[in-house]
């Protein structure tokens, strides 16, 4: 099946030091990367070495060792690499929103890059398959593809059967109406369009791949933690505007200290 594409699109998985994005690492990336003029797919992987200890947590997932990428390069020596392989893709995978997109995005940071996915279409292959048949990678392609998963936790192994899946969801939903959970029925969004994908496969209410920031009924940016949920940032640097520089200079993604940042510079133009 050839994917319908108004841009290039990347699918892409990780493996990290474990599973906090904004202090590990990663370890190993994989891409297949699609392209628009329909040329043959490239792909992309290497190890990693992340300069910082993984946790045994982690190496019980992937298998991956300090031994193994004790020798490999670290990001920041990659880093312009990965970032002009993927160029200005779209982006997909199993369960990218939560963790493969801000994890790149800040080992981008790190690096001096700047990875703006407020213009990409983000397909989370997970989302389609949770919203209609919820389960994780390893059911999913014995579900869509008759296959079992081999090399689980391999970041390449991992794209290939995301791929597999998203294909075989393509397929397997074409023409078939969704049921969300209050029983109200929809024409079927699952259609090889990437931008239908990403409204289907995306919070409409989240601002940041980190749920950090969402959009209330009225439209307004709030935050979604801490003393302020629910209230919007606006408002609450009106009455205390240092908190602003409090998020800024604490432990927050990039993405959520850029949004930040701005809504500080508009409300001092006001």
């Amino acid at each position: 099946m050839d994917f319908n594409l108004k841009n290039d699109l990347c699918f892409f998985d990780l493996e990290s030091t474990g599973l906090n994005v904004i202090r590990d690492r990663i370890l190993q990336i994989g891409i297949i990367k699609y392209f628009k003029d329909g040329r043959e797919p490239a792909e992309l992987e290497m190890l990693i070495n992340p300069g910082i200890p993984i946790s045994a947590e982690a190496m019980a997932v992937h298998g991956i060792t300090p031994k193994d990428v004790a020798n490999k390069p670290v990001f920041a020596q990659v880093a312009q690499q990965i970032f002009d392989f993927i160029g200005n893709a779209d982006l997909a995978g199993y369960n990218i929103s939560r963790f493969d997109v801000p994890l790149i995005m800040e080992e981008f940071a790190r690096a001096g890059l700047d990875f703006d996915v407020e213009k990409r279409r983000l397909v989370d292959v997970q989302r389609i398959f949770y919203k209609m048949e919820p389960r994780n990678l390893k059911a999913a392609l014995r579900f869509y593809c008759d296959k079992e998963m081999e090399d689980a936790h391999d970041a390449m192994a991992d794209v290939r059967a995301t791929i597999d899946v998203f294909k075989g969801q393509l397929q397997r939903y074409d023409g078939v109406d969704h049921r969300d959970d209050d029983g109200n029925v929809t024409p079927t969004p699952i259609v090889n369009d990437m931008q239908a994908l990403h409204d289907f496969t995306q919070d409409t209410n989240a601002i940041d791949v980190t749920n950090r920031l969402k959009y209330n009924e009225q439209g307004e940016i709030v935050f979604n933690f801490g003393k302020y949920t629910g209230v919007p940032v606006m408002k609450v640097l009106e009455q205390e505007f240092n908190y602003g520089h409090w998020i800024l200079n604490k432990e927050f993604s990039v993405q959520v200290k850029s949004i930040v940042r701005k809504l500080m510079k508009e409300f001092e133009k006001r």
